[in-house]
């Protein structure tokens, strides 16, 4: 499993991803708090990079969070399964954040293809040459 980068963590931690990012971040306390047996089960890390005051403590808090969870993940494969889930979430909601537009076209042969985000007026899709 790729870990998890500490920058992603502390992006989500202090709210930079917006609303996307804070309900990943609800879903990573989530995952870090199901019982295990585990140790270290990452919920003092997380706890304390959320409570983090000031780059640098974030920057630790971050990186001691990260390496909980892999080492959460080595002896665990359900919460690695569940971790490689929710990172993926993670770098989705990071990716498209807030007021950012995904757009993907794929296959076949496309005629016109629009994209776009916040249009304010019309489009006209007259086709005048052919």
């Amino acid at each position: 499993m790729e870990p998890i980068a500490p920058e992603l963590l502390m992006a989500l931690a202090s709210g930079t991803a917006g609303a996307a990012g804070q309900q990943i971040w609800t879903s990573l306390r989530d995952l870090v708090r199901r019982r295990t047996d585990a140790e270290p089960s990452g919920e003092g890390e997380l706890t304390a990079l959320a409570a983090a005051v000031g780059s640098a403590e974030r920057t630790a808090r971050a990186e001691q969070l990260a390496q909980a969870l892999a080492e959460r993940a080595r002896q665990d494969p359900a919460f690695a399964d569940a971790l490689r889930i929710w990172r993926q979430d993670a770098l989705d909601a990071v990716r498209t954040g807030s007021g950012d537009v995904h757009n993907e076209i794929s296959g076949g042969r496309q005629q016109t293809v629009i994209l776009a985000r916040d249009i304010h007026g019309d489009i006209n899709l007259d086709n005048h040459g052919g």
